[in-house]
């Protein structure tokens, strides 16, 4: 996604509602999940992301999008990427998930409001407010880590 001035602030509120699911997704093994991958086992895949999510969410908003990716070399740590659609009322988020061995990451492709507002602030609170309606808890505020400039 092209970055704006509310980029940050938008993926900081994803992260902060689906840290839980990510905790969720990386008790699954990690071969799992590669394998799924691999062998284009998507709907095996979309059930394990539906179940992560449905303790947390109403059912159908975080869901399994087109697929992943998995990073996996001899001398590293694996590394997976969920393709997921989130979609509170009024809302519908494209955004990638990266699990990681000792943490997770939200990458935010493009955010589609039903009825977008002039303001892009109005449109930050929306979004909060279109997730915060959509769990059973309130958020548990995500550990933010800023990646070393390239």
């Amino acid at each position: 996604m092209k970055q704006n001035p509310f980029s940050a602030e938008q993926e900081k509120i994803i992260a902060d509602a689906i840290c839980t699911v990510a905790s969720e997704l990386r008790l699954i093994d990690v071969a799992d999940l590669i394998s799924m991958l691999r062998f284009e086992r998507h709907g095996d895949l979309a059930d394990l992301v539906a179940s992560a999510a449905e303790m947390y969410f109403l059912p159908g908003t975080i869901k399994l999008g087109i697929g992943g990716d998995y990073y996996l070399d001899w001398g590293g740590q694996p590394r997976v990427v969920l393709d997921l659609e989130i979609r509170p009322q009024n809302v519908t988020i494209y955004a990638r998930l990266v699990l990681e061995q000792d943490c997770g990451g939200i990458e935010i492709n493009h955010i589609d409001f039903d009825e977008p507002l002039e303001n892009p602030e109005d449109n930050t609170l929306l979004l909060a407010e279109s997730l915060r309606a959509a769990a059973f808890r309130p958020f548990v505020s995500a550990v933010h880590i800023t990646p070393p400039a390239a």
